[in-house]
């Protein structure tokens, strides 16, 4: 009799090992499976991240509303003299602030410089704007005598064409931890209207 248990209970250890190291390799396989969704998973949400609210953009900057202050024009000589106030803006839409050193804008006719302005280094915080008041003075008396001709026809229409640029530089901070540099470019366009002393067309790219 005791020989049979014997017998009995060493198959059932036979039997149960296979049953045993079987559960093992499914708990194996199981955990495995979690381990790759859960490194999916991460590898997804970085890549979002890294593709939408990590992503770095550019700021934007802006010429505002301007306000002439001042305008004398005489196409007989010609020339010009002009001074308004307006704004610079700096539009930052990342996750983190952006600093930014000191630029210049300048303002040009014909491709020469009439004028410009200093913009101080500063700093904008996430998805915020920064704007800067300026006075600019443009006159025409440093330009080239070989624009005299273009600058007395363009006078004599009533509307001065002018344009501005500027390139502001600054780092990006994201989460205290990354930095990035990003330049900005503006480029405007602008129409005064010598009648009425007011812009009549301000674009800015």
């Amino acid at each position: 009799m005791a020989e049979k248990g014997n017998q009995r209970s060493d198959e059932e250890m036979a039997n149960s090992q296979p049953e045993q190291h079987q559960l093992k390799r499914k708990k194996r396989i199981r955990l495995g499976i979690y381990i790759t969704v859960f490194v999916v998973f991460q590898i997804i949400v970085i890549t979002t991240l890294s593709l939408t609210v990590l992503k770095v953009k550019t700021a934007k900057v802006r010429l505002g509303a301007v306000n002439v202050q001042n305008l004398t024009a005489a196409p007989a000589t010609p020339s010009f003299d002009m001074t308004f106030a307006t704004q610079i803006s700096i539009k930052n839409t990342n996750l983190g602030r952006y600093k930014f050193d000191a630029s210049t804008v300048k303002f040009d006719y014909d491709g020469a410089t009439v004028g410009q302005v200093n913009a101080p280094k500063s700093k904008v915080g996430m998805w915020s704007t920064k704007k800067i008041d300026v006075t600019v003075s443009l006159s025409s008396k440093g330009l080239p005598s070989s624009k005299n001709s273009g600058l007395r026809s363009e006078l004599s229409t009533g509307v001065l064409r002018l344009t501005s640029e500027a390139t502001v530089s600054g780092t990006v901070e994201l989460m205290m931890v990354m930095k990035k540099k990003k330049s900005a470019k503006m480029d405007c366009t602008l129409e005064v209207n010598l009648s009425t002393k007011k812009i009549q067309f301000l674009k800015c790219e």
